[in-house]
């Protein structure tokens, strides 16, 4: 593990490391930072640079070797093993994560559901069974938890990762509009879909380009 990231280095990584598993399932042994670059929008020095605080550096005519470059980036990411996550909120957002399969294939098992509503306590989704949050705690030390997500409303967000939090969870996962605050040693993540679709407007303008990017 390499000194602590810049937070938007360690967004393009996920994005690379994404892109070259696709990539070797369909059978790419070498891929060039300028089609990475082409790829997630970027350029090429960006991914060159990204690549180079994990001591990686390609050749000039072949590039990056996806074998080992999923490698690195895997190990750095920490996606070499497994992460188990916790959901808490069964409503609408949260039924569909926990019936989301790819997770699974991406490294996370969605180990456990909870909510405080009596109207879906006890009601399955999928193979999980809906808990309430009295059982929070036990079931983040039992299923060794990692993660937790937040799948709430806006309101009742900051009460649910205060008690992931004291449940012992390592990283919460945002996916209310609220801020949540946790201590220092429990990082946050906010997906933003409102964020996001505003980037998504921004990239749609049209520009110019001295390069054209190829299809894999």
């Amino acid at each position: 593990m390499h000194a602590k990231l810049p937070t938007p280095v360690v967004a393009r990584l996920t994005k690379y490391l994404v892109y070259i598993q696709d990539a070797r399932a369909e059978g790419q042994e070498w891929v060039l930072s300028h089609e990475l670059a082409c790829a997630l929008g970027l350029t090429s020095s960006t991914v060159r640079q990204d690549l180079s605080y994990l001591d990686l550096s390609g050749t000039s005519k072949r590039g990056y070797e996806t074998k080992r470059l999923e490698w690195v980036l895997s190990k750095e990411l920490g996606a070499d093993r497994v992460a188990n996550v916790v959901i808490v909120g069964a409503g609408n957002l949260g039924r569909a994560l926990a019936l989301h399969s790819g997770f699974e294939r991406s490294g996370f098992m969605i180990c456990g559901i909870f909510d405080s509503s009596a109207r879906v306590i006890g009601k399955w989704i999928g193979h999980l069974k809906v808990k309430g949050m009295k059982e929070l705690s036990r079931e983040v030390r039992v299923r060794k938890a990692d993660i937790g997500m937040l799948a709430v409303p806006q309101w009742s967000a900051q009460e649910a990762a205060d008690a992931l939090v004291r449940a012992g969870v390592h990283g919460l996962l945002n996916l209310t509009p609220a801020h949540v605050r946790a201590p220092e040693r429990v990082p946050v993540v906010d997906a933003k879909i409102i964020t996001s679709l505003r980037e998504l407007l921004y990239r749609m303008k049209p520009r110019r380009s001295s390069r054209r990017c190829r299809a894999r």
